[in-house]
C-alpha cells in the first residue's frame, strides 16, 4: 500500500524566519522536529524539497546539484515574498552546503551548518546511498522484495550522471567559504558514518565570520537532527539564533 510521504512545510510564526534545508536523498522529515520546535519558539520555518527529493528514485538519478540550488534559491525567495526580510539558514548534510551557499549569495541573518561535508567521497561510494534510497523508498511503497531488486537494478544499471558534478560542487563552496562573514553555527556528530567529520574544522576554520561557533555531539550519527541528541541540538540551535541581531 502506498503511504503518504513526507511534504515540504512552511509554519509560519513570528517575523524571524528560518530556511531550512534537507540531505542529499533526504527530504523536509529530516527537519521537520526542528520546523515544529522552533515553531513553538516563535520562529518562522520553511523546508523546501530538491527537485527529485521524496519521490521516485527513478526521479532523483536525473536530477543535479544545479536543479537543488534553484529549489533552494526558490525557497528563500518565496521567505522574501511572503514578507519575512530577516532570514537565518540552517542545513543538514548537504543542506548544510546549500545553507552555506545561501549565505555567500544573500543576506542571512546567521547560519546553522549540521553535518555538512567538505570533502567529498567518491561517487561510487555516494552512488550506493542513492541504491539504498530507492531501495528503502520501494520498500516503503509496499513493493515485494523481487520487484524491488529488479527495480533497483535498473537503476543501477542507469547510474547518476551528476553525481561528479556535486562532488564539484562541494569543491566550489569550500573554496569560498572564506567569503562568509554571517555569524555561524557548526554543528557535528562525532559518529557521522557518512562524511569525514574533519569537514566541521574546515567550515569553522575558512569562514571569516566574527561570531562563530562549533560543538561536536558525542552519541550522534549522520542524521543528527533525528538521533538521540537532537532534543540538546533543538535547544543549542534556539540560543544561537536567539544571540544574533534579530531587529524584530
Amino acid at each position: 500500500m502506498n503511504k503518504s510521504l513526507s511534504q515540504p512545510f512552511f509554519f509560519q510564526a513570528g517575523p524571524r524566519a528560518v530556511l531550512l534545508l534537507h540531505g542529499f536523498t533526504g527530504s523536509s522529515a529530516d527537519v521537520r522536529m526542528l520546523g515544529r520546535y522552533l515553531e513553538k519558539k516563535g520562529y518562522t520555518t520553511l523546508a523546501p524539497h530538491y527537485k527529485g527529493h521524496g519521490v521516485q528514485p527513478e526521479e532523483l538519478i536525473t536530477t543535479g546539484p544545479a536543479d537543488w540550488w534553484q529549489d533552494v534559491k526558490a525557497a528563500y525567495q518565496q521567505l522574501q515574498d511572503a514578507g519575512y526580510e530577516e532570514i537565518a539558514v540552517a542545513g543538514l548534510s548537504l543542506g548544510g552546503v546549500m545553507a552555506l551557499n545561501v549565505a555567500l549569495n544573500n543576506p542571512v541573518k546567521g547560519i546553522v551548518t549540521m553535518c555538512a561535508p567538505m570533502t567529498m567521497r567518491t561517487t561510487d561510494i555516494m552512488f550506493e546511498g542513492v541504491l539504498k534510497y530507492a531501495k528503502d523508498y520501494k520498500k516503503y511503497e509496499g513493493k515485494s522484495d523481487a520487484e524491488i531488486d529488479a527495480e533497483v537494478s535498473l537503476i543501477a544499471d542507469k547510474g547518476m550522471p551528476s553525481l561528479q558534478q556535486l562532488r564539484e560542487f562541494i569543491a566550489q563552496t569550500r573554496k569560498e567559504i572564506d567569503m562568509i562573514y554571517a555569524p555561524i553555527f557548526v554543528v557535528q556528530a562525532s559518529n557521522d558514518e557518512v562524511i569525514d567529520i574533519d569537514s566541521a574544522n574546515i567550515i569553522y576554520n575558512q569562514t571569516e565570520s566574527l561570531e562563530k561557533h562549533i560543538k561536536w555531539y558525542e552519541n550522534s550519527k549522520h542524521v543528527i537532527t533525528l538521533d538521540q541528541e537532537k532534543d540538546q541540538l533543538h535547544e543549542d540551535i534556539y540560543r544561537f539564533l536567539e544571540g544574533l541581531n534579530w531587529a524584530h
